[in-house]
């Protein structure tokens, strides 16, 4: 990689964030802080890095993303290896995120899907069990939206086609929401 090819990464960076759709962002983010007041939790989950983005935004409301505060109850659903396994083993990994929703959540939960091509089996199966309990869905995903977008009520789509890119900016939107959520809640 040269230092053109990095230049042109970064652009398509950019440019893909520039697409991010502000009102439904801060639309989503005042859905999440109405649940917190309610006394509802919000959960994440996603593969491979989508997992590990998933972990990162769910820390950011337990921890705290700018400011000192009270913490947010908020669950990644990748993060119990021994949930996973069993239920992987048992069952299938197509049902790993569904059977852990189905047991932490109730109506009026919050749950976020990555998932960056938007057909992950588990990811799907997940946002279904959600969308029956009465949990308000979201689905963040790549250009082409995919099978979450059945099941969510609010679909981010990044616009790019590139898997690097697309969880750059999943990243983005966590942050984006966090800052939404701890201002909404806790002031600025």
């Amino acid at each position: 990689m040269d230092t053109r090819e990095v230049e042109q990464y970064i652009q398509e960076g950019l440019e893909a964030r520039r697409l991010i759709d502000v009102e439904q962002v801060v639309r989503i983010g005042k859905v999440i802080s109405e649940a917190y007041r309610k006394g509802r939790k919000t959960m994440f989950f996603g593969n491979g890095g989508s997992a590990a983005d998933s972990q990162h935004i769910a820390a950011e409301f337990v921890g705290r993303f700018e400011k000192e505060r009270k913490p947010l109850p908020s669950l990644a659903l990748s993060v119990n290896s021994s949930s996973v396994t069993a239920i992987s083993n048992d069952y299938s990994y197509n049902n790993v995120f569904e059977r852990q929703v189905r047991a932490f959540s109730v109506e009026g939960d919050v749950a976020v899907g990555l998932s960056t091509s938007g057909n992950s089996t588990n990811v799907v199966n997940a946002l279904r069990a959600a969308r029956t309990i009465g949990c308000y869905c979201v689905a963040m995903t790549g250009s082409k939206g995919g099978k979450v977008e059945e099941y969510a009520h609010e679909v981010i789509r990044v616009g790019s086609s590139r898997t690097s890119i697309i969880q750059e900016v999943h990243i983005a939107v966590g942050h984006i929401l966090s800052k939404i959520v701890e201002e909404d809640i806790f002031g600025q």
